[in-house]
């Protein structure tokens, strides 16, 4: 009985399984560096395209969606998410366990969800060329930057558990802070259009992102893949 029920359990759940193989680690650490590099190329990419009639320093990264090839935006939102969830499922299995240890993975993997929502409600111009969300972009954006900066903050502590993975700790807790000053002082001081940064919220966005929420994210994805080419598991 005791076999019979060792292998039940092995069988009840196989995705699990996958995902705790070395192949399914080396994959989700290369979605994890994947995801915010091709990311990362394709909207400065639209930037070029779009050249004079988008600002940067004003424009979110979201306004690629509204105007000239807003559906390749669009795609990047759906890809990105789709590659931070299985990101998110691979860092759940390849770091060390720990009690309520899924809670970090788990934010990144709700953040990945609200970048498949950013593509699902995409911003859309209106007839003078102002961009405008008709409704369920805001919503994803802020679960996006709020779960993203919460998944760094509370995985810090998973990972300085973990010997192999220990020296990233104080670097994904750092990058984590510093999203949620940003998420609060772009709630605050950027977003709202009689805010007196609002001028600058593109270039406010991109900073978070680009010096402190991607560069994290790639050095667990690059973490992710060690663990898998050494074999040890969480």
């Amino acid at each position: 009985m005791a076999g019979i029920d060792h292998v039940a359990a092995r069988s009840v759940n196989p995705t699990a399984e996958v995902a705790r193989s070395g192949t399914g680690l080396g994959w989700a650490g290369w979605a994890g560096i994947a995801g915010p590099v091709l990311f990362t190329i394709t909207f400065l990419s639209l930037e070029l395209v779009r050249g004079a009639d988008f600002d940067p320093v004003q424009l979110p990264v979201s306004a690629l969606e509204a105007g000239r090839y807003g559906w390749v935006q669009q795609l990047n939102f759906a890809v990105f998410g789709a590659l931070t969830i299985v990101f998110a499922v691979g860092l759940h299995a390849g770091l060390r366990a720990s009690r309520w240890g899924v809670a970090g993975p788990a934010l990144f993997g709700l953040s990945g969800a609200a970048l498949v929502g950013a593509a699902v409600f995409p911003l859309e111009m209106d007839a003078v060329g102002e961009v405008y969300d008709p409704g369920g972009h805001s919503v994803a954006g802020f679960l996006f930057f709020l779960a993203s900066a919460l998944a760094l903050v509370i995985l810090s502590r998973r990972v300085a558990a973990d010997p192999a993975w220990s020296r990233l700790a104080g670097w994904a807790l750092a990058a984590g802070l510093a999203c949620l000053v940003g998420f609060v002082v772009m709630g605050s001081l950027v977003i709202p259009e009689d805010a007196p940064l609002h001028d600058w919220a593109g270039t406010g966005q991109r900073a978070i992102i680009l010096l402190a929420l991607f560069p994290a994210r790639v050095a667990l994805g690059i973490q992710l893949l060690r663990t898998a080419r050494s074999g040890r598991r969480g």
